[in-house]
């Protein structure tokens, strides 16, 4: 990669030269060029790194003898291999290695994305351009991206080892090695995670923004969040929430850990922006501290089970992890009150940075380092599947519900923690907004506010009661969870027009940087942003789908799959906000149609709805027969009937939200005639109707073919 423009160098080694700003302390220093690029006469460490190097030093020996005590109170060290096919000593031992190196080379590389895309400043005389501290993060994120993809590789093929209990030596391993990446769900999820690592490292060095960096940051993400399906949790005992919160944990860690490896990184090159970053890690710290402690929280309930297994020499780790995380949280507290404040006041003030990267890495490496014994160690509950004791429990997740009836229905409650974590936080973030708005005096209108709080309560029922729970295993009850997350969750959430109250509540940042409002701006005016929100097109995403989901492989997948069905809600969830907003939104975006235009859409659009509903209704042909199959359901006539039921609720349901649409757009259309007609009454009252009166002498001239009169002037 090569380095930015004259600018960015300006900014990099040469600066370090340059006079100090006002009320810093200049500290003399000779600066040589040598091969490797400037350096200090000397090459004398900073005592800050000294004592950083020391701490590290004590630190790292400790977590890895934490991890080796949790793994011998839980006895995993005395449990041996008893597989019959042995895939070799060095793929037994070299497996875990390889492991290590990828997550945390995985870590590191999110962190440095993350801290370029949210928190790193970048060349204020040129937006175009990254930073020089940018560059610096870009250039360590694609080598530890590579590091990354080669310990990504050794790892496929060690579980590929493992698993087929083949040596990687023998003339047997390679057709084993493409039958698992190729027919196995386990290799195909390894190779898709793979495959985003690859193009990390394909196309990182031609990074040159913060856009770019973010889209890297988006790829990277691709290439964690699979290892969440790759593991125990999908194939146990409510695999929904394992899945969800491993995903959760596993994103927190990186940013967690990975920020603060790329923050003792580049800490010392920062400058005077030392403490504006470190505070935005720290809040980022928050979050991820927030994530990682509920997701364990959940991982540990599923693991340890009945509230007595805490007495197990596992439980009393999960207690003493809880603990450490604990002290590392108010580690981060006083951190956040007492360190920030310094390096506010004086951002070269080396001993503050120290201590705040020193301290909490210390203590992260102890958490992580019982944290590694705990997931080498097994619980007192077992992971795997128990399709050979309840086949519809290991399907579905839970346990089969009672008979669908409309109290059973609505009394029917599976929580999926980690999506009621996020629509809380949104309502949480949402009143936050309003309460800034109207301390600063501004006004937020309270239904406004009505509708999206109950647009979120809409979406945890949809999602973890009565409609989440029968969506599995009938028709007609899938129907009514899609058409909520399509047509009346969306419409509440676009009322409640969230971006505007974001832009409104949320500073503008001046320092080249992109927070929360920066790529919210950029994500809504966006060309593709211009593309979607095009009526035609966002009407036929909505009614699209509708065909393309149910009439092809995906409806299946949707059901048997927990992928699948994350994938079908954010789906719908999407297109029914996308759709809504167009038609009724307020929130600042791509130039709107015309209001008659919207109305056609908007009635050929449900016109379409109103057709599929009706194919449903007519239809002789089951859907999804494999998953019915699978959950014992045979009896065709039921299922034919229950689906022509859920045709039914997709025809019917869809006329409230249209003819709730319609209306809208009326009373939107109703408005901006009166305030165009307010605009136009009080340009008139500006220049003397003069509007009316070049009409008018235009029509006097085409009557009586005299020129017209010149204007009169004040």
């Amino acid at each position: 990669m090569t380095e930015p423009g004259s600018q960015q160098q300006e900014q990099g080694p040469a600066a370090e030269q340059a006079e100090p700003a006002k009320g810093q302390v200049q500290v003399e220093r000779t600066v040589v060029v040598t091969a490797g690029g400037t350096g200090t006469k000397g090459r004398r460490p900073a005592p800050e790194r000294a004592v950083l190097q020391v701490v590290l030093g004590i630190a790292v020996p400790l977590g890895l003898g934490a991890t080796i005590l949790a793994m011998y109170v839980t006895e995993a060290l005395t449990t041996y291999r008893t597989t019959i096919l042995d895939p070799g000593d060095f793929v037994v031992h070299a497996r875990p290695l390889a492991r290590v190196l990828q997550d945390f080379s995985a870590a590191f590389t999110i962190g440095l994305l993350l801290l370029c895309s949210v928190a790193l400043p970048g060349a204020e005389a040129n937006r175009a351009i990254i930073g020089f501290a940018q560059w610096k993060a870009l250039n360590w994120a694609w080598l530890s991206s590579g590091v990354w993809f080669v310990s990504s590789v050794a790892s496929l093929v060690f579980i590929a080892a493992d698993t087929a209990g083949q040596p990687i030596n023998t003339e047997e391993f390679f057709p084993l090695f493409m039958f698992f990446i190729t027919e196995l769900d386990l290799g195909e999820i390894l190779l898709v995670a793979l495959l985003a690592v690859f193009l990390l490292v394909t196309f990182l060095p031609m990074v040159r923004s913060s856009t770019g960096a973010g889209i890297m940051l988006a790829v990277a993400m691709m290439g964690v969040l699979p290892l969440a399906w790759a593991g125990h949790a999908a194939g146990s005992d409510d695999h929904g929430n394992a899945v969800n919160s491993l995903a959760l944990h596993l994103v927190g860690v990186c940013v967690w850990v990975g920020g603060l490896a790329a923050i003792l990184l580049l800490g010392f090159r920062l400058g005077t922006d030392t403490g504006r970053v470190l505070r935005r890690y720290s809040t980022l710290a928050l979050l991820s501290f927030t994530a990682v402690a509920y997701s364990g929280i959940i991982n540990a309930r599923l693991r340890i089970g009945p509230w007595e297994n805490l007495t197990t020499p596992y439980g009393q780790l999960i207690v003493v992890k809880i603990l450490a995380l604990g002290v590392l949280g108010l580690a981060g507290w006083y951190q956040r009150r007492r360190i920030l404040p310094r390096l506010d006041e004086n951002p070269e003030d080396r001993r503050a940075l120290t201590l705040f990267g020193a301290s909490e890495a210390a203590l992260m490496i102890l958490t992580i380092g019982i944290s590694v014994g705990l997931a080498a160690s097994p619980p007192p509950v077992p992971q795997g599947s128990i399709a050979d004791v309840d086949l519809r429990r290991s399907l579905l997740g839970y346990l089969w519900p009672e008979p669908l009836t409309i109290p059973h229905f609505l009394g029917a409650w599976h929580p999926d923690w980690v999506v009621n974590l996020f629509i809380v936080a949104a309502a949480i973030a949402y009143i936050r907004a309003v309460i800034i708005l109207r301390r600063r005096g501004d006004l937020w209108s309270l239904p406004r506010t009505a509708a999206f709080l109950a647009g979120c309560a809409l979406l945890i029922w949809l999602t973890s009661g009565g409609p989440a729970v029968y969506g599995k295993t009938s028709f007609s009850g899938h129907m009514i969870q899609h058409m909520g997350l399509m047509m009346y969750a969306p419409i509440l959430l676009v009322i409640g027009a969230p971006i505007l109250l974001l832009l409104r509540a949320t500073p503008a940042r001046t320092d080249g940087s992109r927070g929360l409002r920066e790529w919210t701006l950029w994500i809504f005016t966006s060309r593709y942003s211009h593309f979607l929100t095009r009526p035609p097109v966002a009407g036929l995403l909505f009614i699209g789908s509708l065909i393309g989901f149910y009439y092809s492989p995906a409806f299946e997948l949707s059901l048997s799959t927990h992928l699948g069905h994350v994938l079908m809600c954010i789906h719908f969830i999407l297109t029914g906000y996308l759709f809504a907003w167009v038609l009724i939104g307020t929130d600042p975006g791509p130039a709107r149609a015309p209001f008659p235009f919207r109305l056609i859409i908007l009635l050929a659009t449900m016109a379409f709805h109103a057709f599929f509903g009706l194919s449903l209704l007519n239809g002789t042909e089951i859907l999804a027969p494999g998953w019915w199959a699978d959950l014992q359901l045979t009896n065709q006539e039921a299922l034919l009937a229950d689906q022509q039921r859920g045709g039914a609720i997709a025809w019917g349901v869809g006329e409230l939200p249209t003819l709730l649409l319609a209306l809208a757009v009326a009373v939107a259309w109703r408005k901006d005639d009166q305030r165009r007609a307010l605009r136009e009454d009080r340009a008139a009252d500006r220049n003397g109707d003069a509007a009316l009166r070049a009409y008018n002498d235009h029509l006097h001239q085409l009557h009586t073919g005299a020129p017209p009169a010149p204007p009169e002037h004040p």
